[in-house]
This record gives C-alpha cells, structure tokens and sequence, in this order.
C-alpha cells in the first residue's frame, strides 16, 4: 500500500504492527518516511531518533533524519545527519546530494559543489545531482561550466523541461541569443505553458532586433501567466522599441502594480515617459531616481541616467551598479598573454550599428583613411546585415569583416583572442545592443571605449575612454573609472565627405511660415526636459513671431509638447514638427533655420554635427558631465566657443540676442561657413592621425609593461 501511494491505509498497518512489535526498526523507519512524505518533518525526525536508537549504524536513517532536519531550516544538525550517513557508506550518492543541498541552501556554494560532485562520481547517471550543480555554477556566474553541466543532464534526462529553460537563461546570458532562443523553443515544446520560457525567449528575440516576434512570445506568456511581472517589464522594452511608448508604460505599470523590482524598471519607465514629453511628477521622479543611483541601485539603464542626470558622479554610480549587477566578471576567463610585437598594430572595432547609423556616419571615412601600412583594421559586427551602401563601404576600407550576429560574447572574445587583436574598440558602451560581455571576457589586452556611449561605463575591463579636454575638465577625471584619452580637439569623429542635397527647400514647403526668426533643435524628444522647455517658451515669447522647429518622432510627444506650449502661454500654431527625411535632404532643410538650439543635460551629438555641417550655428549650454559637454567640444573645434553658455540665463540671453541682431548671425554664419572645410572639426584626415597616435601610445605603454596611464594627444 505504501509502494502504491495508499500512505493512510500503510501507515494504519504499520501502526498495528508496532503495536505488536515496539522494537521493529524497519517499522519505525516506514513510518518516518511516510511523516516525511507527509510534510510532518518534526514527527519525522523523532521517529528516525528512535530507529537510529536501534540501529545506529543505519546509513539510509541517517541521511533521512538529515533530510527532515534540512526541511526544519536546522542546517548544521541536518549537515552532521549527512556527515554520519557517508562516514558510513562513504559511496551513499544521495547522501552527498542532500549534503549538496544543504551546503547550497546556507550560501557555501563551493563546498555544494564539491558535495554534487561526489555524488556524480558515486551514481554517473544522477541527473538531478547534475542539474543542482549547474544551478550553483549558473549562480556562481561560471557559465561555461554551467551550460556544460546542464547539457549532461539533459543527455541523462531529454525531457527535463527546467534544464532546458536554465540552460537556454546560460546561453542568454553567454549572449549566444540564436541558441538561446533554440532552447527556450525545446522548453515550450515540452511544456507549452511554461510562460517564463516565453518571456525570457521575448527578451532574446528583441536582442536580435526581431520586436515583432518578441512581442508575440511576451503576449504569449501573459496569456498563459497574467500575474507574470517580468514578462509585464519585458512586454514595456519590446513596445518601447516598437516605439509604442504609451502601451510601454502601461506594462511598466502593470508591472510595478504586481510589486516587480525588476532591474532597471524604474528608470526605463521614466525614459519611455520622455519619449511621450509625459512631465507629469518629473521632478518627483527624477529625485527618486537620483537618489536611487546615490545608494548604488541599478535603478536605471545607464543611458537613461545621462538623459536627465546633471551630476558626473551620479552617472558613474549608475554605471558601476548596472555592471556590478548585469556583467559581472565572468569566472573562468583564461589569462591573455602578452603578444609580440608585430608589424602592424591590430585595431578591432566591436558595433552592432555598422550600417546605415548615426556612428557609421560619423566614422566611414576614418575607415577609409587608417594608414593600413602600420594598422590592420578588423571589424567585428554583431547586429544586423542590413547590406545598404554604407555597410559596403565600411567592408570596402577595412582589413578585415567578421560577421559575428550569432555569436557569444565568449566566441566572439574568442575569436579576436585568435586573431591576436592588440586593441579592441567598443563603439557602444552600454547603449541598446550593447554587448559588454564581450570585454568583461578580455577581447585583447587593451580596450578602448569610443563614441557610442557619452560616459564612463564603470567597468574594471574597460582600459581607456577617448574624450578630449572640453568634454572632461580638469578636475573632472575622478568621475571616470577608465584612464583617459584625451584628444587635442574635439573628440567626435566626422566624416567630410558627407552629401547635402542640392536643394532649396522653400519654407512654405517644410511647414514653416515664410517670416520670423525659425529656432530649431532636431534632439530626439526623449532629450527634451521641463527645464530646456520653460528656456525655449521664454524665448519664444520674447522673441516675437518667432518659430520653434522640431524633431517630429512620435503624435503623443506632438500633442503633449504643444500642450506645454499652451501651458507656458505661447501660441502652439508656433511650433512646427519635421517628420523623418533621408540624410542629405535632411541635412538641407537646416538651411531653412536660423539658429539650432540644444538641449541639456544630454547635448545634441551627431545632430549637432549635422547643423554646423549644414551650416547652422548650435547655442549650447555646457553642464558637468560628457553628455552634456559634446556640443561645446564640437563648437570649441570648429572655433566658434563664443556659442556655449554656462546657464540658464546666459542661454536664454544669447538666443534672444542673437534673434534681434541678425549682422551678428550673419557673421556667425559666415564663420562657420569659412571654418566649416578647414577647421579639426570635419578634418577627417587629421582626426585619422591624432587616433592613430593614441593607439601607438596605449600600445607602447603595454608593451614597456606600464599602467594604464591618462594620456594626452598632441595636436
């Protein structure tokens, strides 16, 4: 009866027959079990006392009355009940496996793992001793060693549902999101309501740029498990990307409604709010934020923090806590030995954006023009093959192309570790698609961060930051956890070489009236914040009959933005939205503007290029930190810094000013006009050599064995 599952009916037999024999271990021993089975572990551990009385040698009494013990939290009597059970069956496979356990349960994850170990040399086909030691070595970060442990389990058990699902969070985790997104669909053929394998198969399939495939698994997942939170927060990235931003805070707030504390959650909330130009309880929000980062949570994606965070430190904190919780270093990286010198100096460039990108943009032509005499130049794309002219282009002026979309971050560390890479060069820092995991596993011996992301990505793997003395003051080097590479003009790369088209909007045809001063800013919204507004209505209001040009990205930032005109007393008819135009005629259209006007704490970047490139002067207002120093680096270069401002006032002055004195923008214009060929700015050639210069001498200091070292460009 008890074999059969009948425990009352056993235990009623057992009973009886204890009566009759008091002194029957075996008895006792059933019924211990059946008090174990039972839940009623404080009956069970007495009952194995009284077998234990009778036989003390009884290895199987032992290592139950350690299982109870362990189910009454009482940890160090049930790991010396484990202890006895082996001293007498030193090959007890089970035994070491509750050991394992326990030792798991009290945070001694080492010695769980030695326990499991044990129990696998003991019982080879064990596979549950096998799934608890990748479940230690998953949390343990060791995921090589993980995914390899649950891959024997799984070729002990194939249709362990859990080893699959925590074998497929490895390869996440690995950044090998094909085979991920592989094994989360073997988890949901075994288990087809398994909804967390539907929600973490959403967030891979939104990794691999495929938003509209990731939605439908998180939709998925919510149908089968409402109360989900996680996939609730998922479902809000995918939408964010989808650029459905009002659906994405309606799951952010189904999320937070179910008590998620989800990595990050608070501040991707608040960002996809400013994609809406949603100011309700900002300032609320924003010091919640901020004092969230100040205790060191990762309560926000780095990037988001740089959009409205003015303190340098805040933003270090915010990247040195998302990297402590999200990329830790992984453990088992081999060592890199130190390589010869050769020839050439190797150059890897790491980006998910070579194709038709604001960073392709910038950088093509510095592909074009690297001195392949003294460099070799590998590039190393993990995003999409989206095969337009510019991808072509880059693949024509560099060494060599790997496409790399499929890979790890392990494989792809790998494969420039092969190639012998002197100095890798990370174009996105901790921007979407990023993929920091490929540095956090040493993909050369120095490593560079560059261009895509405005600040310190607070990482011990990250060697240099390149910048320049405009962006990071003196004094300000404390807030960079990289050493320094300072360039002697402006940091920001471009390419000279970039087409306006050869046409002359009217400004009837861009929806603009035919008279007044047009102040534009083409910022995506999300930069725009309640303080950079209350400037902009001012100047309206006093610059009269004047215009305000902007980005058109989405219809409820639209109506929210003319909304807060209304607010702020001015004419909503006053502003005009520009919808999206291919990059030469949008580049033509800035001519239709008189002045473009930035926004602060994140600056205008590549637009800001775009406008002086066009012609246009940039007004700028210079805060503390990188993001909010780029347009001042790019005015200083061009030799126009009389256009940086350092408040609020000054700001508002000089856009006002300059609205009611049109020779003195004439002759800005004009400047800018004349600086425009021939100044460090858009001298690409020039820019080519000062980086080319900073290689030689983080490579050089490598080899003499020196410390990473702050390290200033000549000009």
């Amino acid at each position: 009866m008890h074999s059969q599952g009948q425990v009352q009916a056993a235990r009623e037999i057992y009973e009886k027959v204890l009566r009759a024999q008091p002194g029957n271990a075996s008895v006792i021993n059933a019924l211990a079990l059946i008090a174990g089975q039972s839940k009623d572990f404080e009956r069970a551990v007495c009952l194995f006392d009284r077998v234990l009385e009778l036989d003390s040698r009884n290895a199987a009494a032992h290592c139950n009355r350690g299982f109870a013990l362990h189910e009454l939290g009482l940890w160090e009597a049930a790991l010396s009940s484990f202890d006895r059970a082996i001293s007498l069956k030193a090959d007890y496979a089970v035994a070491h496996y509750n050991r394992g356990n326990t030792l798991k349960r009290v945070g001694a994850a080492r010695a769980a793992l030695a326990s499991y170990s044990l129990a696998i040399t003991h019982q080879r086909d064990f596979s549950q001793a096998y799934y608890n030691r990748a479940v230690v070595l998953q949390e343990l970060g060791d995921w090589d060693a993980a995914l390899a442990a649950y891959e024997q389990t799984i070729a002990l058990q194939a249709n362990f549902a859990d080893a699959h699902y925590n074998r497929a969070v490895v390869l996440q985790a690995l950044g090998s999101w094909t085979a991920a997104v592989e094994g989360y669909d073997k988890v949901i053929a075994l288990a087809p309501r398994f909804a967390a394998a539907y929600s973490n198969r959403g967030v891979v399939l939104n990794g691999l740029n495929q938003p509209a495939a990731a939605l439908d698994s998180l939709n998925h997942a919510i149908a089968i498990a409402p109360d989900l939170a996680s996939a609730h927060v998922n479902r809000g990235q995918v939408l964010c990307n989808l650029k459905r931003y009002a659906d994405s805070v309606a799951s952010f707030d189904r999320a937070l409604a179910l008590g998620s504390k989800a990595t990050g959650l608070y501040g991707s909330r608040r960002h996809v709010k400013m994609q809406l130009c949603d100011w309700q309880e900002y300032a609320v929000e924003q010091r919640g934020l901020e004092e969230r980062l100040g205790r060191h949570e990762p309560a926000a994606p780095p990037f988001h923090a740089l959009v409205t965070c003015h303190s340098a430190a805040v933003q270090r904190s915010a990247a040195e806590s998302w990297i402590r919780q999200e990329h830790p270093a992984p453990a088992g990286v081999p060592a890199l030995a130190r390589y010869q010198r050769a020839d050439k100096i190797k150059i890897g460039y790491f980006s998910a954006d070579f194709h038709d990108h604001a960073t392709l943009y910038l950088m093509a032509r510095l592909f074009e023009l690297h001195h392949l005499d003294s460099f070799e130049i590998s590039v190393f794309s993990y995003g999409p093959d989206r095969r337009d002219g510019m991808r072509a282009r880059l693949k024509a002026a560099c060494s060599r192309f790997y496409e790399l979309s499929g890979e790890s971050d392990a494989a792809i560390a790998r494969r420039a570790r092969e190639l012998q890479i002197d100095i890798a060069v990370d174009l996105k820092g901790l921007t979407q698609f990023s993929r920091p995991g490929i540095f956090a596993r040493r993909a050369a011996p120095i490593q560079v961060s560059y261009l895509g992301y405005p600040g310190t990505m607070g990482a011990d793997f990250m060697d240099y930051l390149i910048a320049d003395r405009m962006l990071i003051p003196e004094g300000f080097e404390c807030h960079y956890r990289e050493k320094l590479i300072f360039m002697p003009h402006s940091y920001q790369v471009n390419d000279a070489t970039r087409t306006i088209a050869d046409v002359v909007f009217t400004r009837e045809q861009l929806g603009l009236p035919h008279d007044g001063f047009v102040f534009c800013c083409f910022n995506n919204p999300f930069k725009i914040t309640p303080q950079t507004y209350r400037l902009w209505m001012r100047i309206l209001q006093r610059v009269t009959g004047s215009t305000l040009w902007l980005f058109e990205d989405n219809a409820v930032a639209v109506d929210n933005l003319r909304r807060e005109a209304t607010n702020h007393g001015v004419d909503p008819a006053r502003l005009v939205f520009a919808p999206f135009m291919s990059l030469p005629l949008h580049l033509a259209r800035h001519r239709a503007a008189d002045l473009f006007l930035d926004t602060f704490p994140y600056n205008a970047h590549t637009t800001a290029s775009d406008a002086l490139w066009a012609g246009l002067p940039v007004l700028t207002k210079a805060g503390e930190t990188f993001a909010s120093r780029v347009a001042a680096s790019l005015l200083t270069a061009v030799g126009l810094p009389e256009l940086i401002t350092s408040s609020d006032d000054h700001y508002e002055q000089m856009a006002i000013d300059l609205a009611a004195d049109p020779q003195r923008l004439s002759g800005l214009k004009e400047k800018l006009r004349e600086r425009r060929l021939n100044s460090p700015l858009f001298d690409t050639s020039l820019f080519c050599k000062h980086l080319e210069s900073a290689y030689r001498s983080i490579y050089e200091r490598h080899l003499a064995e020196l410390p990473t070292a702050h390290i200033c460009v000549p000009p």
